[in-house]
């Protein structure tokens, strides 16, 4: 007869501690791991696994995601014959085998494993996919005299606080998953979670119930520093992770919403690029050559005003960076201005901005010149002070590289008249202009070939005859690229140099039509004619161009 009753789980349910079920069984029965899965597996009729049994099974983190995983201690994965199992670490709880029924939509079968093997098989998963070993969060920094919080795949399986767990899992993904954005929405029911992954948002998961939305939110509050008892008004602020000795930052903005609260944390990883980005060049980033010869001439000029534009996301401060680094020989004094320092960059002095303590970009760039630099990077042009003193270093014979937001290289040279910016002395500084999208890649795990039919070209704007040469392919869809088709993103751009007789253009204000076929009559490429070149090669689709740029 068992050893294991129902009275001995019921008395161990009622037993204080932070101890979980499975492990309080096994100390009970005074059992080895092999017997207690024996004992466990004969009382519960239900098949038992070994780390090896698991081990030879494929993971389906797209059914029930990573986090999720490493917090419930559980996992789904798929046999050899295609039959779909979930792993459960605490056989003896319900309420997690109901959780996955609700969520999955196809049959599967419950079997269990050795918590141990449970948590050894999640780690060796993490390692695999060169994921942290670790994390450590600081709440409101990460000096020696501040409050660190260790967080690692085991302080999360073992934590007991509910909200804690849910958020420290979803930071634990988002990270793993490369993801540049983190959307916690309030729902009518509860809590959905999104991640922004190259540039699209895909639903993760969620929670529910209001109360737990209501508590995951403040959570982020008290992370970020933030006021927990103002739910009217939007909030900003921002809090560390320490990954692996790499300084990560989470921007976080609160907006007020119909069902409470919403939250967006910006992840910031300043080395996040891998081993690529530690010689950090513009060929990492995937622009075709003549786009980086044209960059690499702008950037090689000894003064003048060279700008990168494009909305938020599209990687113009990579691109600055990229830049910088290629043209810092160690034998000219390079400045950085910047909010935040995002990527590290040796023998070059970084500034950050610190409003707080009234460090403004233009508080910041005057005291620069004073530093005797020779090229100088600000970080991004807000408003006309800052405009104004860029030109002015630029035509002292500093060469100043910045970003604006502007759609085009062609908006952006409005974007500073209305910033009160003098037109002739601007035009004087300029050199040229970079503007920038990023589109992303059909995934190699999947692509194969396509063919886009009538429609598709049509709205592309291009005919059957002109694209008779290309190669289209397209992504089938697979775990690796989350069923999207696509599998990381490229840098696409449009260089404008200027020259004498299109700053003479520009300065006697002629028409946006007439700049535009003079650019192009002196070799100038458009953004939308780049990425179509990407399609033609097989690198893209004509569905991703038309998300990302317009029909010239």
């Amino acid at each position: 007869m068992s050893e294991l009753t129902l009275d001995l789980i019921h008395h161990l349910r009622q037993t204080p501690g932070e101890a979980g079920m499975p492990f309080l069984v096994q100390q009970a029965l005074g059992l080895d791991d092999a017997g207690y899965r024996d004992e466990v597996g004969e009382f519960l009729g239900m098949p038992a696994l070994t780390l090896d049994d698991l081990s030879a099974l494929f993971p389906r983190y797209d059914l029930v995601p990573y986090a999720e995983s490493v917090g419930r201690q559980c996992l789904v994965v798929e046999d050899t014959d295609g039959t779909l199992l979930l792993v459960l670490a605490d056989p003896f709880d319900p309420v997690t085998r109901n959780w996955v029924q609700q969520r999955l939509t196809t049959p599967f079968r419950s079997v269990f494993a050795h918590f141990d093997d449970v948590r050894t098989y999640l780690e060796g998963f993490e390692t695999s996919h060169r994921a942290m070993d670790q994390i450590a969060m600081g709440e409101g920094g990460s000096g020696t005299d501040e409050h660190v919080t260790e967080i690692s795949l085991a302080t999360i399986a073992q934590d007991t606080n509910p909200i804690v767990k849910l958020v420290n899992s979803t930071l634990y993904d988002a990270l793993r998953s490369k993801a540049s954005d983190i959307h916690m929405e309030s729902t009518a029911s509860g809590l959905a979670i999104k991640y922004r992954i190259d540039g699209v948002l895909l639903h993760i998961g969620g929670a529910n119930g209001v109360e737990t939305a209501e508590q995951v939110l403040s959570r982020i509050k008290v992370l970020a520093e933030l006021d927990i008892s103002e739910h009217r008004v939007p909030q900003d602020g921002r809090f560390k992770v320490l990954m692996n000795q790499r300084d990560i930052d989470f921007r976080v903005s609160i907006m007020p919403s119909i069902w409470g609260e919403d939250a967006v944390l910006r992840v910031l990883d300043k080395q996040g690029g891998g081993d690529s980005f530690k010689q950090l060049r513009l060929d990492v980033l995937g622009h075709d050559d003549a786009t980086m010869a044209a960059i690499r001439n702008l950037a090689h000029e000894p003064y003048g005003l060279l700008l990168v534009t494009g909305p938020t996301g599209s990687g113009k401060s990579t691109t600055l960076y990229a830049t910088l680094s290629e043209i810092n020989t160690g034998e000219e004094k390079i400045i950085t201005i910047e909010d935040p320092v995002e990527y590290q960059l040796g023998g070059v002095l970084q500034i950050p901005v610190n409003d707080k303590k009234g460090l403004t970009f233009a508080r910041g760039l005057r005291s620069i010149l004073r530093h005797d630099p020779d090229k100088i990077l600000v970080g991004e042009i807000r408003d006309g002070e800052t405009a104004n003193i860029a030109v002015q270093a630029a035509l002292t014979g500093h060469l100043v590289l910045t970003s604006v937001h502007a759609n085009n290289v062609f908006s952006v040279l409005d974007r500073f008249m209305h910033m009160g910016v003098e037109p002739n002395s601007f035009v004087d500084a300029l050199i040229g202009v970079v503007a920038q999208r990023l589109i992303r890649k059909i995934c190699p795990h999947c692509i194969t070939d396509d063919l886009p039919d009538d429609e598709t070209l049509r709205v592309s704007g291009v005919t059957r005859e002109q694209v008779a040469t290309w190669k289209f392919r397209k992504g089938r869809g697979c775990q690796a690229c989350r069923d999207t088709g696509y599998l990381g993103r490229r840098a696409i751009a449009e260089v404008l140099r200027l020259n004498d007789e299109l700053k003479q253009a520009i300065a006697g204000r002629a028409p946006a039509v007439e700049i535009k076929q003079l650019a192009a009559r002196h070799g100038f490429i458009s953004m939308r004619r780049v990425a179509l070149n990407a399609v033609s090669r097989g690198e893209t689709t004509l569905q991703e161009v038309n998300r990302v740029t317009f029909v010239d």
